[in-house]
This record gives structure tokens, C-alpha cells and sequence, in this order.
């Protein structure tokens, strides 16, 4: 019953946007909205019952469903209406389609209309990436950031809180946009048109007995796959198999980013571990990093792409600053450091 009533509001809305002198020039056809027209009165005739709140109707209800009862016109007008559905489907369709296109189309004006700096897309057959101002739109005071890269793509280390997931998620998220309704958070947006996959934010599932890693070998995999199509993709990825050892991560990282980057391919990598950063091949991958500074007891974050590899850290650092005894601190540097003399983490 609910989808008849939202059927019988949708028609009149329908109607209303096609004598708009602004909107008729994009649908020359509305011949859809006739048939659908006449099987109105059919759903308003059995969707009265839902409108009656007033306890002076019931009257009239009681009268109305005798009738009802007595001719069977209920059940008639129910059978032909769903011959009429039936028959119909494709105008309902293409009622739902141009009621959904119009919605979008005012939703794409107001962000266009507001405050936040968007762009329109230019789609280039070029292996070449280049953003202007690049942001988040879901963050209200997003600092903005450039990118360029030809023919190569991308592996992004930095410090905990200092942005380098967010970024990447920004480029996902505009890449989607601009392939959809046609409209970046940027002042200048140029990619190819890609196919768009990722592997952030990987949850265990303990009905189906799977651990952190094996949802994230089963999710790696499908880019794999995805990465012996001779489209354009885009592969984007967060802290690729953290869920097992330093070593095997670093190894088989290195080894499956390599393999995801083939020359039609673009792949946005970002993660905590320097090594990926010597195993690289610099031509292939060229290196930012995100980081932060020092001001008294506190980290400051300026959240802006710079180039080349991450040459800070932080983790004790954000320790320290949230309280932890300093027994820890000092042990956990003291343990940093002979870890850093040995040829393991160089």
C-alpha cells in the first residue's frame, strides 16, 4: 500500500516538472506520464482508507465499505489496476528515473550554489592525473591539496593523524563524483575514466569464521582480477595487509602493487611502512608524505601533500601527549632506537 501512495504523490510532481520552460528542453518526451495519469484515480480510490484520521469519517467509511463488499468493486479495482502495473512497468520506470534525475539535478545545483569551491570533470584519454585544490567535501575546514602525476602512480607515508588516509579517500570520492553527476570538490579536476576500486576500512567477519587478513587477501584479490582489464582503473588502498607480520606486509605489499600497476592503471597506496618506499621502483611510484610539527607538548598538522618519503614519527610522541606513564615513553624510545641500529628496520 505504500509503494501505491507514493505512486499517486509521484505523478503530480511528475506533471508539475514537465511544464517547467527550464526542464523541457532536456525531456522533449513525456508521453509516459498520460497512462500513468489515468491509473491514479485507481491507487487514490484504494489508498482512501490510509487518509481517513478523522473519527467523523467513520461514518462514511462504514457506508463506503458496505458498497464495497456488496458489488466486489475492492477486489475488481485491485485485479485491473494490477493488470495496469503490469503493463505499465516501463512508463513507471521512466516516471521514478525522471522524478530521481531531477532530485540529483537539484541536489548537484545547491552544492554548486554554496560555499565549497567544486569544478566540472575533464575526462582525458592521457595517462595523466592533475588536481587543483583537492578536498573532502565531507569535512568542513578541508585543507587543500595538488597532485600531478604522468604515466606513474602513487605511495603516500605519513604520520599517524596527519591526513594521508583522508586524502586518499578524497580522491576515490571525487573520481566517483565526476564519473556520476559530473562534479568534483576541486578547482581543476583531469583523470581518465576510470574503474574504481578499494580495499579501506576491511572488517573481520565472525559468521562466516573469516580473520582481519583473509577479508583482506579475499578483497586484494578482486583488484588483482580487476587489474587484467585493459580500461583504466583506479586502485586505492589503505594500509595494504596490516593484519599480518612487518615482514610478509613489506614483502607481499611490494610485490602486489608492483603487479596492480600496469600502464593503463593509476595506484594510490597509503601506509605506515618506509620500507614499500626502497622496494619501489621509483619510476613507477612517486612518493608524498604527510606530516606534522612540534609546537611545546603538541602536535600541529598542517594536512598538505609534500613530496618524497615520511622521515618522522610519531606514535610515541602521541603517547606521551595523552598521559602514558613515562616509564613506557622512555623504554619505548630505548627499544626504537636499538630496533633502528639493527639491519631489520634500517
Amino acid at each position: 500500500m505504500r509503494g501505491l501512495e507514493v505512486f499517486s504523490k509521484a505523478v503530480p510532481i511528475a506533471q508539475f516538472f514537465a511544464q517547467k520552460d527550464n526542464i523541457q528542453p532536456f525531456y522533449t518526451d513525456f508521453n509516459f506520464l498520460r497512462p500513468l495519469a489515468n491509473m491514479r484515480d485507481k491507487v487514490k480510490f484504494l489508498t482512501v482508507e490510509s487518509k481517513l484520521y478523522n473519527e467523523f469519517l467513520a461514518v462514511f467509511w462504514i457506508v463506503s465499505e458496505c458498497i464495497k463488499i456488496l458489488f466486489n468493486i475492492e477486489y475488481i479495482v485491485f485485479y485491473r489496476l494490477a493488470d495496469r502495473i503490469s503493463k505499465e512497468h516501463e512508463n513507471i520506470d521512466r516516471l521514478f528515473e525522471f522524478i530521481g534525475e531531477i532530485d540529483a539535478a537539484i541536489s548537484c545545483a545547491s552544492v554548486r550554489s554554496g560555499k565549497i569551491v567544486t569544478c566540472t570533470p575533464v575526462f582525458t584519454p592521457e595517462n595523466t592525473i592533475f588536481y587543483k585544490e583537492l578536498t573532502h567535501p565531507l569535512l568542513m575546514y578541508c585543507v587543500p591539496n595538488d597532485l600531478e602525476l604522468t604515466n606513474s602512480s602513487m605511495l603516500i607515508t605519513g604520520s599517524n593523524m596527519s591526513g594521508k588516509t583522508t586524502f586518499i579517500r578524497a580522491i576515490a570520492l571525487n573520481a566517483l563524483l565526476a564519473q556520476t553527476v559530473h562534479i568534483c570538490f576541486a578547482k581543476r579536476y583531469e583523470a581518465p575514466f576510470f574503474k574504481i576500486y578499494s580495499a579501506i576500512r576491511i572488517a573481520d567477519d565472525l559468521l562466516s569464521q573469516k580473520s582481519y587478513y583473509l577479508e583482506e587477501v579475499l578483497r586484494v584479490k578482486n583488484l588483482v582480477e580487476a587489474s587484467k582489464d585493459n580500461n583504466p582503473c583506479l586502485f586505492v588502498m589503505d594500509e595494504l595487509l596490516k593484519g599480518t607480520n612487518t615482514l610478509e606486509r613489506v614483502s607481499a605489499g611490494a610485490s602486489i602493487i608492483s603487479f596492480l600497476n600496469k600502464q593503463q592503471h593509476f595506484v594510490m597506496v597509503a601506509t605506515h611502512d618506509l620500507e614499500l618506499t626502497k622496494l619501489l621502483q621509483p619510476e613507477a611510484f612517486k612518493l608524498y608524505h604527510f606530516t606534522e610539527s612540534v609546537e611545546g607538548n603538541m602536535l600541529h598538522f598542517d594536512h598538505t601533500l609534500k613530496k618524497g618519503p615520511l622521515k618522522t614519527r610519531n606514535a610515541i610522541k602521541i603517547l606521551e601527549i595523552n598521559g602514558y606513564p613515562q616509564e613506557i615513553i622512555e623504554h619505548s624510545k630505548a627499544t626504537e632506537r636499538a630496533l633502528l641500529n639493527t639491519s631489520d628496520f634500517e
